[in-house]
Protein backbone atom coordinates (compact mmCIF):
# COMPACT_ATOMS: atom_id res chain seq x y z
CA UNK A 1 0.00 0.00 0.00
CA UNK A 2 1.19 3.50 -0.84
CA UNK A 3 0.75 6.08 1.92
CA UNK A 4 0.53 9.36 0.03
CA UNK A 5 2.52 12.28 1.46
CA UNK A 6 4.03 10.15 4.24
CA UNK A 7 7.49 11.68 4.02
CA UNK A 8 6.79 14.69 1.83
CA UNK A 9 8.27 17.81 3.41
CA UNK A 10 7.76 21.09 1.55
CA UNK A 11 7.26 24.70 2.51
CA UNK A 12 4.52 25.43 5.02
CA UNK A 13 1.13 26.92 4.18
CA UNK A 14 0.93 25.45 0.69
CA UNK A 15 -1.76 27.19 -1.36
CA UNK A 16 -3.80 25.29 -3.91
CA UNK A 17 -3.76 27.38 -7.07
CA UNK A 18 -5.68 27.58 -10.33
CA UNK A 19 -4.39 26.86 -13.81
CA UNK A 20 -4.52 30.57 -14.58
CA UNK A 21 -2.49 31.41 -11.47
CA UNK A 22 0.08 28.80 -12.50
CA UNK A 23 0.41 30.42 -15.92
CA UNK A 24 0.80 33.79 -14.22
CA UNK A 25 3.54 32.44 -11.93
CA UNK A 26 5.45 30.98 -14.88
CA UNK A 27 5.11 34.20 -16.86
CA UNK A 28 6.24 36.48 -14.02
CA UNK A 29 9.12 34.13 -13.16
CA UNK A 30 10.37 34.36 -16.73
CA UNK A 31 9.78 38.10 -17.22
CA UNK A 32 10.64 39.60 -13.83
CA UNK A 33 13.14 37.19 -12.34
CA UNK A 34 15.40 36.60 -15.35
CA UNK A 35 14.55 32.92 -15.46
CA UNK A 36 14.16 31.64 -19.06
CA UNK A 37 11.01 29.55 -19.50
CA UNK A 38 13.13 26.80 -21.05
CA UNK A 39 15.08 26.63 -17.79
CA UNK A 40 11.81 26.09 -15.91
CA UNK A 41 10.96 23.28 -18.30
CA UNK A 42 14.35 21.68 -17.70
CA UNK A 43 13.89 21.96 -13.94
CA UNK A 44 10.46 20.35 -14.25
CA UNK A 45 11.92 17.48 -16.26
CA UNK A 46 14.69 16.92 -13.71
CA UNK A 47 12.14 16.89 -10.88
CA UNK A 48 10.12 14.16 -12.60
CA UNK A 49 13.24 12.14 -13.33
CA UNK A 50 14.31 12.43 -9.69
CA UNK A 51 10.88 11.32 -8.48
CA UNK A 52 11.04 8.26 -10.73
CA UNK A 53 14.57 7.48 -9.57
CA UNK A 54 13.40 7.68 -5.96
CA UNK A 55 10.56 5.24 -6.60
CA UNK A 56 13.14 2.79 -8.00
CA UNK A 57 15.30 3.28 -4.89
CA UNK A 58 17.95 4.99 -6.97
CA UNK A 59 18.61 1.92 -9.12
CA UNK A 60 17.63 2.46 -12.76
CA UNK A 61 20.19 0.06 -14.22
CA UNK A 62 18.64 -2.07 -16.96
CA UNK A 63 15.28 -0.27 -16.86
CA UNK A 64 13.24 0.95 -19.80
CA UNK A 65 10.83 3.89 -19.99
CA UNK A 66 8.22 5.09 -22.46
CA UNK A 67 7.38 8.81 -22.53
CA UNK A 68 4.00 9.72 -24.05
CA UNK A 69 4.09 13.37 -25.13
CA UNK A 70 1.35 15.69 -26.27
CA UNK A 71 2.28 18.61 -28.56
CA UNK A 72 2.17 21.31 -25.84
CA UNK A 73 4.37 22.31 -22.94
CA UNK A 74 3.45 19.22 -20.91
CA UNK A 75 4.81 17.16 -23.78
CA UNK A 76 7.91 19.37 -23.83
CA UNK A 77 8.40 18.54 -20.16
CA UNK A 78 8.08 14.87 -21.12
CA UNK A 79 10.77 15.20 -23.79
CA UNK A 80 13.04 16.68 -21.14
CA UNK A 81 12.28 13.73 -18.85
CA UNK A 82 13.23 11.39 -21.66
CA UNK A 83 16.62 13.04 -22.03
CA UNK A 84 17.17 13.07 -18.25
CA UNK A 85 16.43 9.35 -17.95
CA UNK A 86 18.54 8.46 -20.97
CA UNK A 87 21.50 10.29 -19.43
CA UNK A 88 21.47 7.92 -16.45
CA UNK A 89 21.28 4.83 -18.63
CA UNK A 90 17.54 4.21 -18.92
CA UNK A 91 16.50 2.95 -22.34
CA UNK A 92 13.94 5.61 -23.17
CA UNK A 93 11.38 5.73 -25.98
CA UNK A 94 9.83 9.17 -26.53
CA UNK A 95 6.59 9.24 -28.51
CA UNK A 96 5.21 12.57 -29.74
CA UNK A 97 1.52 12.57 -30.66
CA UNK A 98 1.85 14.88 -33.60
CA UNK A 99 4.73 16.25 -35.62
CA UNK A 100 7.66 18.24 -34.32
CA UNK A 101 7.16 20.80 -37.09
CA UNK A 102 3.67 21.54 -35.76
CA UNK A 103 4.79 22.25 -32.20
CA UNK A 104 5.82 25.63 -30.79
CA UNK A 105 8.08 27.42 -28.35
CA UNK A 106 10.01 25.63 -25.65
CA UNK A 107 8.19 22.38 -26.34
CA UNK A 108 9.42 22.40 -29.95
CA UNK A 109 12.96 23.12 -28.76
CA UNK A 110 12.89 20.05 -26.53
CA UNK A 111 11.34 17.83 -29.20
CA UNK A 112 13.99 18.89 -31.74
CA UNK A 113 16.76 18.14 -29.23
CA UNK A 114 15.35 14.66 -28.56
CA UNK A 115 14.90 13.98 -32.27
CA UNK A 116 18.52 14.96 -32.97
CA UNK A 117 19.90 12.94 -30.07
CA UNK A 118 17.91 9.89 -31.12
CA UNK A 119 19.16 10.15 -34.73
CA UNK A 120 22.79 10.41 -33.55
CA UNK A 121 22.46 7.31 -31.36
CA UNK A 122 20.89 4.77 -33.69
CA UNK A 123 22.26 1.81 -31.76
CA UNK A 124 22.31 -1.82 -32.84
CA UNK A 125 20.51 -5.06 -31.93
CA UNK A 126 23.35 -5.89 -29.55
CA UNK A 127 23.53 -2.37 -28.08
CA UNK A 128 20.18 -0.58 -28.41
CA UNK A 129 20.17 3.20 -28.35
CA UNK A 130 19.46 4.72 -24.92
CA UNK A 131 17.02 7.13 -26.59
CA UNK A 132 14.54 6.71 -29.42
CA UNK A 133 11.97 9.12 -30.85
CA UNK A 134 8.76 8.50 -32.79
CA UNK A 135 6.04 10.74 -34.17
CA UNK A 136 2.54 9.29 -33.83
CA UNK A 137 -0.02 11.21 -35.88
CA UNK A 138 -3.01 8.86 -36.03
CA UNK A 139 -4.90 6.12 -34.24
CA UNK A 140 -3.45 3.68 -36.79
CA UNK A 141 0.07 4.76 -35.88
CA UNK A 142 -0.66 4.20 -32.20
CA UNK A 143 -2.20 0.80 -32.80
CA UNK A 144 0.99 -0.15 -34.62
CA UNK A 145 3.35 0.86 -31.79
CA UNK A 146 1.23 0.54 -28.63
CA UNK A 147 2.07 -3.08 -27.95
CA UNK A 148 5.75 -2.91 -28.78
CA UNK A 149 7.94 -3.87 -25.86
CA UNK A 150 7.49 -3.80 -22.12
CA UNK A 151 8.48 -0.96 -19.84
CA UNK A 152 9.40 -0.34 -16.23
CA UNK A 153 7.96 3.17 -16.30
CA UNK A 154 5.45 4.94 -18.51
CA UNK A 155 5.32 8.73 -18.28
CA UNK A 156 2.08 10.52 -19.10
CA UNK A 157 3.05 13.88 -20.61
CA UNK A 158 0.01 14.23 -22.84
CA UNK A 159 -1.81 17.24 -21.37
CA UNK A 160 -1.18 19.48 -18.40
CA UNK A 161 -3.17 22.10 -16.53
CA UNK A 162 -4.57 23.78 -19.63
CA UNK A 163 -7.01 21.00 -20.56
CA UNK A 164 -10.70 22.01 -20.43
CA UNK A 165 -12.45 19.39 -22.58
CA UNK A 166 -12.64 15.57 -22.61
CA UNK A 167 -9.92 13.72 -24.48
CA UNK A 168 -10.85 11.94 -27.69
CA UNK A 169 -9.32 10.26 -30.70
CA UNK A 170 -5.83 8.84 -30.28
CA UNK A 171 -5.52 10.28 -26.78
CA UNK A 172 -8.57 8.37 -25.65
CA UNK A 173 -7.03 5.21 -27.11
CA UNK A 174 -3.84 5.88 -25.14
CA UNK A 175 -5.78 6.19 -21.88
CA UNK A 176 -7.59 2.91 -22.56
CA UNK A 177 -4.26 1.25 -23.34
CA UNK A 178 -2.76 2.46 -20.06
CA UNK A 179 -5.81 1.18 -18.20
CA UNK A 180 -5.31 -2.28 -19.73
CA UNK A 181 -1.61 -2.25 -18.79
CA UNK A 182 -2.46 -1.26 -15.24
CA UNK A 183 -5.16 -3.93 -14.92
CA UNK A 184 -2.81 -6.64 -16.20
CA UNK A 185 -0.10 -5.44 -13.80
CA UNK A 186 -2.42 -5.46 -10.81
CA UNK A 187 -3.81 -8.91 -11.61
CA UNK A 188 -0.31 -10.33 -11.69
CA UNK A 189 0.75 -8.45 -8.52
CA UNK A 190 3.63 -6.85 -10.40
CA UNK A 191 4.86 -3.39 -9.50
CA UNK A 192 5.77 -2.39 -13.02
CA UNK A 193 5.30 -0.45 -15.14
CA UNK A 194 5.12 2.56 -12.86
CA UNK A 195 2.69 5.06 -14.39
CA UNK A 196 3.79 8.65 -13.81
CA UNK A 197 1.92 11.84 -14.72
CA UNK A 198 3.54 15.22 -15.22
CA UNK A 199 1.80 18.03 -13.28
CA UNK A 200 -1.63 16.40 -13.50
CA UNK A 201 -3.04 13.14 -14.89
CA UNK A 202 -4.08 13.73 -18.49
CA UNK A 203 -7.84 14.03 -18.87
CA UNK A 204 -8.40 16.16 -15.75
CA UNK A 205 -9.39 19.81 -15.72
CA UNK A 206 -6.97 21.25 -13.16
CA UNK A 207 -9.61 23.53 -11.65
CA UNK A 208 -12.36 20.94 -11.14
CA UNK A 209 -12.94 18.33 -8.45
CA UNK A 210 -14.72 16.01 -10.91
CA UNK A 211 -13.18 14.39 -14.00
CA UNK A 212 -14.46 15.75 -17.30
CA UNK A 213 -13.91 12.48 -19.18
CA UNK A 214 -11.51 9.56 -19.39
CA UNK A 215 -8.41 10.06 -17.22
CA UNK A 216 -5.00 8.44 -16.85
CA UNK A 217 -4.86 6.55 -13.54
CA UNK A 218 -1.39 7.30 -12.24
CA UNK A 219 0.77 5.79 -9.53
CA UNK A 220 2.73 9.00 -9.11
CA UNK A 221 2.06 12.60 -10.09
CA UNK A 222 4.72 15.30 -9.93
CA UNK A 223 3.03 18.70 -9.68
CA UNK A 224 5.09 21.82 -10.22
CA UNK A 225 5.32 24.80 -7.86
CA UNK A 226 1.94 24.23 -6.16
CA UNK A 227 -0.92 21.75 -6.31
CA UNK A 228 -4.09 22.42 -8.24
CA UNK A 229 -7.64 21.50 -7.15
CA UNK A 230 -7.65 18.31 -9.23
CA UNK A 231 -4.40 17.24 -7.52
CA UNK A 232 -5.90 17.37 -4.03
CA UNK A 233 -9.72 17.17 -4.08
CA UNK A 234 -11.68 13.98 -4.75
CA UNK A 235 -12.73 12.37 -6.92
CA UNK A 236 -10.14 13.85 -9.30
CA UNK A 237 -7.38 13.49 -6.71
CA UNK A 238 -7.83 9.72 -6.70
CA UNK A 239 -6.29 9.59 -10.18
CA UNK A 240 -3.05 11.21 -9.00
CA UNK A 241 -1.66 8.32 -6.95
CA UNK A 242 1.17 9.59 -4.79
CA UNK A 243 1.51 13.36 -5.16
CA UNK A 244 4.92 15.03 -5.11
CA UNK A 245 5.10 18.81 -5.31
CA UNK A 246 8.31 20.05 -6.90
CA UNK A 247 9.81 23.52 -6.70
CA UNK A 248 11.14 24.23 -10.19
CA UNK A 249 12.55 27.69 -9.53
CA UNK A 250 9.62 30.10 -9.17
CA UNK A 251 10.15 32.46 -6.21
CA UNK A 252 7.95 31.59 -3.23
CA UNK A 253 6.73 35.19 -3.08
CA UNK A 254 4.74 34.54 -6.25
CA UNK A 255 2.61 32.01 -4.36
CA UNK A 256 1.36 34.66 -1.96
CA UNK A 257 -1.97 35.35 -3.62
CA UNK A 258 -4.04 37.59 -1.33
CA UNK A 259 -7.20 35.85 -2.47
CA UNK A 260 -5.83 32.38 -1.64
CA UNK A 261 -8.36 30.53 0.50
CA UNK A 262 -7.63 26.87 -0.23
CA UNK A 263 -4.53 25.17 1.15
CA UNK A 264 -2.97 21.73 1.34
CA UNK A 265 -1.88 20.64 4.81
CA UNK A 266 1.67 19.31 4.89
CA UNK A 267 3.83 17.34 7.24
CA UNK A 268 5.64 20.57 8.07
CA UNK A 269 2.43 22.13 9.36
CA UNK A 270 1.81 19.28 11.79
CA UNK A 271 5.49 19.22 12.76
CA UNK A 272 5.46 22.95 13.52
CA UNK A 273 2.53 22.47 15.91
CA UNK A 274 4.18 19.48 17.60
CA UNK A 275 7.37 21.46 18.11
CA UNK A 276 5.48 24.38 19.61
CA UNK A 277 3.75 22.11 22.14
CA UNK A 278 6.67 19.82 22.99
CA UNK A 279 6.99 18.41 26.47
CA UNK A 280 9.59 20.45 28.39
CA UNK A 281 11.84 19.31 31.28
CA UNK A 282 9.46 20.89 33.80
CA UNK A 283 6.29 19.59 32.12
CA UNK A 284 3.61 17.91 34.20
CA UNK A 285 0.03 16.78 33.64
CA UNK A 286 -1.73 20.10 34.24
CA UNK A 287 0.55 21.85 31.76
CA UNK A 288 -0.82 19.77 28.87
CA UNK A 289 -4.50 20.33 29.32
CA UNK A 290 -7.46 18.60 30.95
CA UNK A 291 -9.92 17.16 28.44
CA UNK A 292 -13.52 16.66 29.56
CA UNK A 293 -15.41 14.25 27.30
CA UNK A 294 -19.20 14.08 27.58
CA UNK A 295 -20.13 10.92 25.76
CA UNK A 296 -21.85 7.57 25.87
CA UNK A 297 -25.27 6.26 26.82
CA UNK A 298 -26.75 2.93 27.78
CA UNK A 299 -25.68 0.45 25.09
CA UNK A 300 -23.33 2.95 23.42
CA UNK A 301 -20.32 3.00 25.70
CA UNK A 302 -17.60 2.08 23.22
CA UNK A 303 -17.70 5.52 21.59
CA UNK A 304 -17.00 7.21 24.93
CA UNK A 305 -14.06 4.90 25.69
CA UNK A 306 -12.55 5.31 22.21
CA UNK A 307 -12.81 9.08 22.45
CA UNK A 308 -11.31 9.19 25.94
CA UNK A 309 -8.49 6.81 25.07
CA UNK A 310 -7.61 8.82 21.96
CA UNK A 311 -7.46 12.05 23.97
CA UNK A 312 -5.19 10.40 26.53
CA UNK A 313 -2.94 8.89 23.88
CA UNK A 314 -2.73 12.23 22.07
CA UNK A 315 -0.60 13.65 24.87
CA UNK A 316 -3.22 15.43 26.95
CA UNK A 317 -2.30 15.68 30.63
CA UNK A 318 -5.68 14.64 32.08
CA UNK A 319 -8.80 13.11 30.58
CA UNK A 320 -12.20 12.71 32.22
CA UNK A 321 -15.15 10.95 30.63
CA UNK A 322 -18.53 12.14 31.93
CA UNK A 323 -21.14 9.56 31.02
CA UNK A 324 -24.64 8.54 32.19
CA UNK A 325 -24.59 6.60 35.47
CA UNK A 326 -25.80 3.35 33.93
CA UNK A 327 -23.00 3.47 31.36
CA UNK A 328 -20.16 4.29 33.70
CA UNK A 329 -19.11 0.76 34.63
CA UNK A 330 -18.92 -0.29 30.99
CA UNK A 331 -16.92 2.81 30.09
CA UNK A 332 -14.51 2.15 32.95
CA UNK A 333 -14.00 -1.42 31.72
CA UNK A 334 -13.17 -0.27 28.16
CA UNK A 335 -11.17 2.88 28.91
CA UNK A 336 -7.47 3.09 29.68
CA UNK A 337 -6.73 3.03 33.41
CA UNK A 338 -5.27 6.53 33.08
CA UNK A 339 -8.67 7.91 32.02
CA UNK A 340 -10.96 9.15 34.79
CA UNK A 341 -14.75 8.81 34.69
CA UNK A 342 -17.68 10.46 36.41
CA UNK A 343 -21.41 9.69 36.39
CA UNK A 344 -24.09 12.02 35.03
CA UNK A 345 -27.81 12.17 35.74
CA UNK A 346 -29.70 10.25 33.08
CA UNK A 347 -33.05 9.73 31.45
CA UNK A 348 -35.09 6.57 31.92
CA UNK A 349 -33.51 5.29 28.67
CA UNK A 350 -29.95 5.70 29.91
CA UNK A 351 -29.02 8.93 28.09
CA UNK A 352 -27.71 12.06 29.76
CA UNK A 353 -30.42 14.30 31.16
CA UNK A 354 -30.63 18.08 31.49
CA UNK A 355 -30.53 17.49 35.22
CA UNK A 356 -26.77 17.02 34.72
CA UNK A 357 -26.20 20.58 33.52
CA UNK A 358 -25.02 22.01 36.85
CA UNK A 359 -22.70 19.06 37.47
CA UNK A 360 -21.16 19.46 34.03
CA UNK A 361 -20.66 23.18 34.61
CA UNK A 362 -18.57 22.37 37.67
CA UNK A 363 -16.59 19.77 35.71
CA UNK A 364 -16.04 22.16 32.80
CA UNK A 365 -14.72 24.84 35.15
CA UNK A 366 -11.70 22.60 35.78
CA UNK A 367 -11.24 21.55 32.14
CA UNK A 368 -9.18 23.08 29.34
CA UNK A 369 -11.40 21.77 26.55
CA UNK A 370 -14.69 19.89 26.31
CA UNK A 371 -15.69 17.27 23.71
CA UNK A 372 -19.33 16.29 23.47
CA UNK A 373 -21.33 13.88 21.37
CA UNK A 374 -19.93 10.37 20.74
CA UNK A 375 -22.54 7.75 21.62
CA UNK A 376 -24.63 10.37 23.44
CA UNK A 377 -28.04 9.61 21.88
CA UNK A 378 -30.45 12.28 20.71
CA UNK A 379 -33.83 10.64 21.13
CA UNK A 380 -34.88 12.43 24.32
CA UNK A 381 -35.64 16.14 24.42
CA UNK A 382 -33.87 16.37 27.79
CA UNK A 383 -30.66 15.18 26.14
CA UNK A 384 -31.02 17.75 23.37
CA UNK A 385 -31.65 20.49 25.95
CA UNK A 386 -28.55 19.36 27.83
CA UNK A 387 -26.34 19.60 24.74
CA UNK A 388 -27.68 23.03 23.80
CA UNK A 389 -27.08 24.34 27.30
CA UNK A 390 -23.51 22.99 27.47
CA UNK A 391 -22.60 24.50 24.11
CA UNK A 392 -24.33 27.83 24.62
CA UNK A 393 -22.88 28.37 28.08
CA UNK A 394 -19.40 27.03 27.42
CA UNK A 395 -16.37 28.56 29.14
CA UNK A 396 -13.77 26.57 27.17
CA UNK A 397 -13.18 25.47 23.59
CA UNK A 398 -15.62 22.71 22.71
CA UNK A 399 -15.45 19.94 20.10
CA UNK A 400 -18.84 18.65 18.93
CA UNK A 401 -19.34 15.37 17.11
CA UNK A 402 -21.93 12.71 16.31
CA UNK A 403 -25.08 13.01 18.42
CA UNK A 404 -23.82 16.30 19.80
CA UNK A 405 -24.21 17.66 16.27
CA UNK A 406 -27.53 15.91 15.72
CA UNK A 407 -28.91 17.45 18.90
CA UNK A 408 -28.11 20.89 17.46
CA UNK A 409 -29.34 20.30 13.91
CA UNK A 410 -30.31 22.41 12.14
CA UNK A 411 -27.65 24.67 13.57
CA UNK A 412 -29.04 27.59 15.64
CA UNK A 413 -28.46 30.85 13.79
CA UNK A 414 -27.46 32.69 16.95
CA UNK A 415 -24.84 30.13 18.03
CA UNK A 416 -21.38 31.37 17.05
CA UNK A 417 -17.82 30.58 18.02
CA UNK A 418 -15.24 32.95 19.45
CA UNK A 419 -11.46 33.15 19.71
CA UNK A 420 -11.41 32.48 23.45
CA UNK A 421 -14.05 29.73 23.39
CA UNK A 422 -13.94 28.33 19.86
CA UNK A 423 -16.39 25.82 18.50
CA UNK A 424 -15.03 22.87 16.52
CA UNK A 425 -17.60 20.80 14.63
CA UNK A 426 -16.65 17.43 13.08
CA UNK A 427 -19.53 16.28 10.85
CA UNK A 428 -19.49 13.67 8.11
CA UNK A 429 -21.54 14.45 5.00
CA UNK A 430 -24.85 13.25 6.42
CA UNK A 431 -24.42 15.23 9.62
CA UNK A 432 -23.37 18.27 7.59
CA UNK A 433 -26.59 18.14 5.58
CA UNK A 434 -28.59 18.01 8.79
CA UNK A 435 -26.68 20.98 10.22
CA UNK A 436 -27.41 23.03 7.10
CA UNK A 437 -30.98 21.74 6.96
CA UNK A 438 -30.92 20.08 3.54
CA UNK A 439 -31.77 16.58 2.35
CA UNK A 440 -30.51 16.59 -1.22
CA UNK A 441 -26.99 15.17 -1.53
CA UNK A 442 -26.41 17.24 -4.66
CA UNK A 443 -26.53 20.40 -2.55
CA UNK A 444 -23.28 19.35 -0.89
CA UNK A 445 -21.33 18.59 -4.06
CA UNK A 446 -18.93 21.51 -3.55
CA UNK A 447 -17.59 20.44 -0.17
CA UNK A 448 -15.07 23.26 0.00
CA UNK A 449 -17.68 25.97 -0.54
CA UNK A 450 -20.15 24.35 1.87
CA UNK A 451 -17.56 24.02 4.63
CA UNK A 452 -16.22 27.54 4.10
CA UNK A 453 -19.66 29.17 4.02
CA UNK A 454 -20.79 27.44 7.21
CA UNK A 455 -17.57 28.19 9.11
CA UNK A 456 -17.60 31.87 8.13
CA UNK A 457 -21.30 32.35 8.76
CA UNK A 458 -21.12 30.90 12.27
CA UNK A 459 -17.52 31.92 13.05
CA UNK A 460 -16.39 28.43 13.95
CA UNK A 461 -14.02 25.66 12.86
CA UNK A 462 -15.60 22.95 10.74
CA UNK A 463 -14.00 19.57 10.06
CA UNK A 464 -15.90 18.04 7.14
CA UNK A 465 -14.93 14.38 7.24
CA UNK A 466 -14.66 12.11 4.24
CA UNK A 467 -12.16 11.29 1.53
CA UNK A 468 -9.67 14.16 1.83
CA UNK A 469 -11.23 15.69 4.94
CA UNK A 470 -11.42 19.48 5.11
CA UNK A 471 -10.80 21.96 7.92
CA UNK A 472 -12.58 25.28 7.38
CA UNK A 473 -11.76 28.26 9.58
CA UNK A 474 -13.85 31.29 10.51
CA UNK A 475 -11.64 33.48 8.31
CA UNK A 476 -12.64 31.58 5.15
CA UNK A 477 -9.49 29.51 4.75
CA UNK A 478 -10.00 25.82 3.98
CA UNK A 479 -7.28 23.21 4.48
CA UNK A 480 -7.29 19.88 2.63
CA UNK A 481 -5.90 17.02 4.68
CA UNK A 482 -3.92 14.58 2.50
CA UNK A 483 -3.34 11.76 4.98
CA UNK A 484 -5.62 8.80 5.60
CA UNK A 485 -7.16 6.00 3.60
CA UNK A 486 -10.41 4.09 3.13
CA UNK A 487 -9.77 2.04 6.27
CA UNK A 488 -10.54 5.14 8.32
CA UNK A 489 -14.21 4.62 7.46
CA UNK A 490 -14.36 1.95 10.15
CA UNK A 491 -16.71 2.20 13.13
CA UNK A 492 -15.31 4.35 15.92
CA UNK A 493 -12.79 6.22 13.79
CA UNK A 494 -14.81 9.41 14.16
CA UNK A 495 -14.90 9.04 17.96
CA UNK A 496 -11.14 8.51 17.89
CA UNK A 497 -10.63 11.66 15.81
CA UNK A 498 -12.80 13.69 18.20
CA UNK A 499 -10.63 12.59 21.11
CA UNK A 500 -7.46 13.41 19.19
CA UNK A 501 -8.67 16.89 18.22
CA UNK A 502 -9.81 17.61 21.79
CA UNK A 503 -6.48 16.33 23.10
CA UNK A 504 -4.50 18.57 20.76
CA UNK A 505 -6.62 21.62 21.58
CA UNK A 506 -6.22 20.85 25.27
CA UNK A 507 -2.45 20.73 24.86
CA UNK A 508 -2.43 23.98 22.85
CA UNK A 509 -4.46 25.90 25.41
CA UNK A 510 -2.58 24.30 28.28
CA UNK A 511 0.90 24.89 26.86
CA UNK A 512 0.63 27.99 24.69
CA UNK A 513 -2.00 29.83 26.77
CA UNK A 514 -2.51 33.23 25.12
CA UNK A 515 -0.93 32.10 21.85
CA UNK A 516 -3.12 29.01 21.58
CA UNK A 517 -4.91 28.56 18.28
CA UNK A 518 -7.63 25.94 17.95
CA UNK A 519 -7.46 26.00 14.15
CA UNK A 520 -3.79 24.99 13.93
CA UNK A 521 -4.33 22.33 16.61
CA UNK A 522 -7.26 20.90 14.64
CA UNK A 523 -5.29 20.89 11.38
CA UNK A 524 -2.39 19.09 13.10
CA UNK A 525 -4.73 16.55 14.73
CA UNK A 526 -6.36 15.68 11.42
CA UNK A 527 -2.96 15.19 9.76
CA UNK A 528 -1.61 13.05 12.62
CA UNK A 529 -4.80 10.99 12.78
CA UNK A 530 -4.71 10.28 9.05
CA UNK A 531 -1.01 9.46 9.21
CA UNK A 532 -1.67 7.03 12.08
CA UNK A 533 -4.31 5.44 9.88
CA UNK A 534 -1.81 5.11 7.03
CA UNK A 535 0.70 3.45 9.35
CA UNK A 536 -1.99 1.14 10.70
CA UNK A 537 -2.97 0.15 7.17
CA UNK A 538 0.66 -0.73 6.42
CA UNK A 539 0.70 -3.03 9.40
CA UNK A 540 -2.75 -4.64 9.31
CA UNK A 541 -4.30 -3.59 6.00
CA UNK A 542 -7.27 -1.33 5.38
CA UNK A 543 -9.84 -4.13 5.41
CA UNK A 544 -9.15 -5.36 8.94
CA UNK A 545 -8.22 -2.01 10.50
CA UNK A 546 -10.29 -0.97 13.51
CA UNK A 547 -10.39 2.30 15.41
CA UNK A 548 -8.14 0.96 18.16
CA UNK A 549 -5.46 0.28 15.54
CA UNK A 550 -5.52 3.95 14.56
CA UNK A 551 -5.10 5.07 18.15
CA UNK A 552 -2.32 2.54 18.69
CA UNK A 553 -0.35 4.22 15.88
CA UNK A 554 -0.56 7.77 17.27
CA UNK A 555 2.89 7.41 18.88
CA UNK A 556 4.54 6.25 15.65
CA UNK A 557 2.91 9.05 13.66
CA UNK A 558 4.04 11.70 16.13
CA UNK A 559 7.57 10.30 16.32
CA UNK A 560 7.76 10.22 12.53
CA UNK A 561 6.93 13.92 12.41
CA UNK A 562 8.95 15.10 15.42
CA UNK A 563 11.37 12.42 16.58
CA UNK A 564 13.64 14.96 18.26
CA UNK A 565 10.83 16.32 20.39
CA UNK A 566 9.85 12.84 21.55
CA UNK A 567 13.35 11.84 22.62
CA UNK A 568 14.32 12.53 26.28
Amino acid sequence: MTCNYLLLIIQTVQPVISAQQMRQIDRVTAENFDTPSLLLMEAAAEAVAQAITSRFSGDLVGTKARILCGPGNNGGDGAGVGRALARVGVRTDVILFGKVDDTKGDARTNFEIVRRLASFEAGSPAQPSPLSFLECVSVADWEDIAGRGTYDAVVDALFGTGLTRPLEGVYLQVIHHLALIRAARDRSSRSRPLIVSIDIPSGLNADLDDPIGAVVQSDLTVAFTAPKRANVLPPSSHFNGELVIANIGSPSVLLEFPEAKLFLTQAADAREWLIATRYQPESYKNAHGHVLIIAGSKGYTGAAALCGNAAMRSGAGLVTIATPASAQSSVVAAAMPEVMTTALAETDRGAVSDEAIDHVKRLASKATVVAIGPGLSMEDERTRNFVKSVVQNRTTPIVIDADGLNCLAPWPQELRGSKSNPLVLTPHAGEMRRLIGINDKSQLIDRVASARDFAVKHQLILVLKGSRSLVAGPDGRVFVNPTGNAGLGTAGAGDTLTGLIAGFIGQAFGTLTGDADALSATIAALYVGGLAGDLAARDVGMRTMVASDIQAHFPAAIRLLDSEGETP
